[in-house]
């Protein structure tokens, strides 16, 4: 009885460390730009960098719906194992590349990996976390995400103190030796069915997909909560990738000391809105099913004036404040998106539900990343993050206008 009670926390410990290397392999080539572009002469250019960064986004929001249908269909324990093990492979392999058409080929495959870990992991845990909790145990989970992100800033410091290449192999064979563990302490929850697959017919597995998305597209909330999730990840992801460049530019200071400064910041503050939103969020909706919901629609608000501040900010701590307060403001957002899915989408298609949104988030995050690219060759990068607060604005209304949840956790659909 105590193993069974301790067991989904020692599930979020294990995923924890799965989110920070996620993150961690995903971000850290952001900040080690000065340091590649001495080999790789193409990345001289903010273009060139940005569709660079743009490719993995673009992959991994493609491959975001189908790793959420193979989640509700396989074994998770095993999705989120073969996920791990190929993007570290991958990274551990960027250390190797030579050229920039070697590094986008691999980007482009550590986006197919990395995708199919968060549908798969958020569904995982929330079976677990089925009772009062959820919102907590997903929120502890993030801040493995947040911390990724921070540690990732150190790409910079570390190349810039040995290489690059180092930096690649080193989190990469971390990330392969995880994977192996992850085989001996991660089980699957006990009782859960997947959604049948139908071995040996191609056509009735694309049947079943079918009627999954079908399940989904039909439902009006759904489509509320894939723009509540999409539309403000333009402003997330553009600080994710252009944060760093932001700081070094608008401060004129050298990107091995903006790098972990502007991720550090934003990481930190993020992981305290994640935690201060999942306690909230928990003990709200125990007293409101719309408590979730509120807690998501009280983080935006906060990006909102962080956003325009960040674009227009001139000196250190109007900066540095801004950062601050958007990445507080998006870890309370951000940590209510699968409570909320899980009011409305029943846990049987909870993956691909994720899944999809997953697709809407990243692939704002390509258009945008590309976007600022071009931006930022042209003097225009601090002006056009600030416009990114109009989508905010938008996805704050619809949400409290539009979702109104029946209960705390949808079982049938």
């Amino acid at each position: 009885m105590q193993y069974k009670k301790i067991y989904p926390w020692v599930v979020v410990g294990l995923l924890w460390f799965v989110a920070l290397l996620n993150y961690l392999d995903r971000q850290m080539l952001s900040t080690m730009k000065p340091s590649m572009m001495i080999d790789i002469a193409e990345l001289e250019t903010a273009a060139n960098f940005g569709r660079l960064m743009a490719i993995f986004l673009w992959i991994y929001a493609l491959m975001s719906p189908i790793s959420g249908i193979i989640a509700d269909r396989f074994s998770r324990k095993w999705v989120i194992i073969g996920s791990i093990f190929v993007w570290s492979a991958v990274t551990l392999l960027m250390g190797y590349a030579k050229t920039f058409d070697q590094l986008y080929a691999l980007r482009a495959l550590m986006g197919v990996s990395e995708a199919f870990y968060f549908p798969a992991g958020l569904s995982l845990i929330a079976d677990y976390h089925q009772g009062k909790n959820r919102s907590l145990a997903i929120g502890l989970h993030l801040t493995g995400i947040y911390l990724g992100q921070a540690l990732g800033g150190f790409g910079a410091t570390v190349s810039a103190n040995y290489s690059w290449q180092t930096t690649f192999h080193a989190f990469g064979l971390i990330g392969v030796i995880y994977s192996i563990i992850l085989i001996f302490f991660l089980n699957e929850k006990k009782g859960y069915t997947p959604d049948p697959v139908h071995s040996g017919s191609v056509l009735k597995g694309f049947s079943e997909a079918n009627r999954s998305l079908g399940v989904l597209f039909r439902n009006i909330s759904f489509w509320v909560i894939l723009f509540y999730f999409s539309a403000p990840r333009l402003a997330g992801w553009a600080t994710k990738n252009w944060l760093p460049t932001l700081f070094s530019e608008n401060l004129h200071i050298n990107m091995a000391f903006a790098g972990p400064l502007s991720t550090i910041t934003i990481a930190i503050s993020g992981l305290l809105g994640v935690l201060a939103g999942a306690v909230l969020s928990d003990r709200w909706i125990r007293h409101n099913l719309r408590g979730a919901i509120y807690t998501g629609a009280l983080g935006l608000a906060l990006t909102i004036p962080s956003i325009l501040i960040l674009g227009f900010g001139t000196n250190f701590m109007s900066i540095w404040g801004g950062t601050l307060v958007f990445g507080f403001g998006f870890g309370m957002f951000d940590v209510t998106a699968m409570p909320i899915l899980c009011q409305f989408v029943s846990p049987r298609y909870r993956a691909t539900g994720y899944g999809l949104m997953n697709m809407g988030g990243v692939s704002v995050g390509a258009l945008i990343t590309t976007i600022l690219g071009k931006s930022a060759d042209a003097g225009n990068l601090s002006r056009d993050i600030a416009l990114l607060a109009v989508f905010v604005v938008a996805a704050l209304v619809l949400q409290l206008t539009m979702l109104h949840p029946t209960t705390s956790n949808k079982i049938v659909d």
